[in-house]
């Protein structure tokens, strides 16, 4: 069977074995990867991998199941599990599926691989890792194109298809003086195309650079609190607990999202606008289908500090009565600011500058608190050494509404694009 008669079949299969609605969702992928380990290229591999995801509905019952198999024998077999599953599941009258739309084919990016281009690329990469900084190795990077056909079929109408094509870049590294050793450190990338060097894309090159300072670590003396700045790469994490804490399903169903009378309010700093752009030709990690089968939008979460939209998926936004989110988040674009990196740094009296933070998800009213990993003291203005034994906590709501800067300058990682923020008044702990 071709995939489009392997997705029908599925679909045909639930309907069938007696479910009133149905969806099948037939995702196929092909990876192409070489990889580092201990500064050297070990290995090249290619995999393929199919994936067929089940939905059935009757009665306001729900039955799912996802295999890896996509002969006709497990379709029937799995379609029987998913009516199953359905039949023992509670009633829920906010189980629905997407209503139709126009069918559509979305293409993104190339949909075969330069595997030369790749082999030259990361070969020249370990190279200039060795001859720049000699004492970080590279403990690993992998640099892989995957290419993703996606089939979305439901009994409502719906049929959209994806193709999409990028390279995916990740490296981990250390750096030993001595026996001394650094904290490892890993950042990453997505791209269409193999134009630029792999360690000028991304941050690469900049933490390269501070792993070779960081051997040498040293104490922030006492308890006070600062400002601190957030690099691009630690920004991520914040922004994925701000998403996930107040604005996803899980926390607006529940009620535990502090957030959730707040829409159309002051919830960041003005300085702050965050968009959701999956679409954006910007990045190369772009998605055209929400998971609950609908045409994918670009959208903007905050809007200079206000709250526009909440995350809530087609089973969210019933459950809750509220507005279904026109994408599933991700595909994160903050805007700049108007200040360099250079002038902000400048304006700290004492503080961190916060490379990496390691710790647990915020409770539900949004306290955290963590270790800053790779990070460096600031004080009067000045980025001074690299840290040691050094806590950070606070309450994720303040710490966006304490945005008092966003940096020109900006980072794309091809999923996501993000700045340098200052954010004041976090706890900073040290020896």
């Amino acid at each position: 069977m071709t995939d489009r008669e392997t997705a029908g079949y599925a679909l045909a299969a639930l309907l069938n074995e007696g479910a009133e609605k149905a969806q099948a969702v037939l995702v196929k992928t092909r990876k192409y990867e070489l990889n580092v380990e201990a500064g050297e290229l070990s290995l090249l591999r290619t995999t393929h991998n199919s994936s067929l995801h089940y939905t059935a509905l009757r009665d306001l019952r729900r039955g799912r199941v996802s295999r890896n198999k996509t002969d006709r024998q497990d379709i029937d077999e799995a379609a029987g599990s998913a009516i199953e599953i359905m039949n023992a599941s509670e009633q829920d009258p906010a189980y629905a599926l997407a209503e139709r739309q126009e069918p559509e084919v979305f293409e993104s990016g190339p949909r075969e691989p330069d595997l030369d281009g790749m082999y030259d690329r990361l070969k020249e990469f370990v190279g200039a890792v060795k001859a720049g900084y000699p004492s970080t190795i590279l403990e690993q990077g992998i640099l892989d194109f995957t290419f993703r056909n996606s089939l979305f079929l439901n009994s409502n109408g719906v049929d959209f298809e994806t193709n999409h094509g990028a390279y995916n870049c990740g490296a981990m590294f250390t750096t030993r003086e001595g026996r001394k050793t650094s904290s490892f450190n890993y950042s990453g990338f997505s791209t269409k195309d193999l134009e630029k060097e792999i360690i000028e894309c991304g941050s690469l090159r900049t933490l390269l650079a501070q792993s070779s300072e960081q051997t040498d670590l040293r104490a922030i003396g006492g308890k006070f609190t600062g400002e601190v700045i957030v690099t691009p790469d630690c920004l991520a994490d914040f922004v994925g607990y701000f998403t996930g804490t107040f604005l996803s399903d899980q926390a607006l169903i529940s009620g535990t999202s502090i957030l959730k009378d707040k829409l159309g309010g002051q919830v960041a700093h003005e300085n702050l606008t965050l968009h959701s752009r999956p679409r954006s030709r910007e990045l190369a990690e772009n998605y055209f289908v929400t998971g609950d089968g609908y045409r994918a939008e670009d959208s903007t979460i905050v809007d200079r500090g206000v709250l526009k939209t909440f995350l809530l998926s087609l089973y969210g936004a019933r459950k809750t009565g509220r507005d279904r989110a026109v994408n599933n988040g991700g595909a994160f674009i903050v805007e700049p600011g108007e200040r360099s990196f250079e002038e902000i740094t400048g304006s700290v009296k004492r503080g961190l500058l916060l490379c990496r933070f390691s710790g647990g998800s915020p409770a539900d009213n949004g306290d955290f608190s963590g270790v800053a990993k790779n990070s460096y003291s600031i004080e009067n203005g000045k980025i001074l050494h690299p840290v040691s034994e050094t806590m950070i906590s606070g309450n994720l709501l303040s710490f966006f509404k304490s945005i008092r800067a966003v940096s020109r300058e900006r980072i794309n990682f091809g999923s996501a694009i993000y700045p340098w923020v200052c954010v004041s008044d976090l706890t900073i702990s040290g020896k």
